[in-house]
């Protein structure tokens, strides 16, 4: 499984207007290789670099196996489509929180999982630890796109 973005490449740096100095708009993400025994996936995007310790900065799950990516600038809604899930994250607020690092260059890494089940029943706002909790046992696959960005 592959996780890829139009913005930037692995280890290349994030553009500004994903970010909280920019337009704080979710990066476009593209999904390849999922595999067919796919029921769901979800996306968990963090700071490991943050001065607090890891900080969250997506939670969005119940994605449809067969949705090749998802765009530029994701509603904050708790539920898009009648399916798409999103919950919070360290900012407390739903949807995405692009990267503002206080301090230095830091790496978000956005990790995509397919999962051998849907998440239908998942209420809105699970936080990381929620959703990951949730889907062990259940993780098929796993992708990663990583970043940087600068204050």
């Amino acid at each position: 499984m592959k996780l890829t973005s139009e913005a930037f490449a692995y280890g290349e740096e994030i553009p500004l207007k994903y970010g909280c100095k920019g337009e704080d708009i979710s990066i476009p993400l593209k999904f390849e290789e999922v595999p067919e025994e796919s029921a769901s996936l979800a996306i968990i995007m963090e700071d490991p670099d943050a001065p607090t310790g890891l900080f969250v900065h997506w939670v969005i799950y119940n994605i449809p196996y067969n949705i090749e990516a998802l765009p530029e600038g994701v509603p904050p809604a708790a539920m898009l489509n009648h399916t798409i899930i999103q919950g919070f994250n360290d900012f407390d607020r739903i949807g995405y929180g692009g990267p503002c690092p206080p301090d230095r260059v830091h790496r978000y890494f956005i990790k995509l999982f397919a999962l051998d089940i849907k998440l239908d029943d998942a209420p809105p706002g699970y936080n990381r630890e929620q959703l990951l909790e949730v889907m062990d046992g259940h993780i098929i696959a796993e992708a990663e796109l990583m970043g940087t960005y600068a204050p």
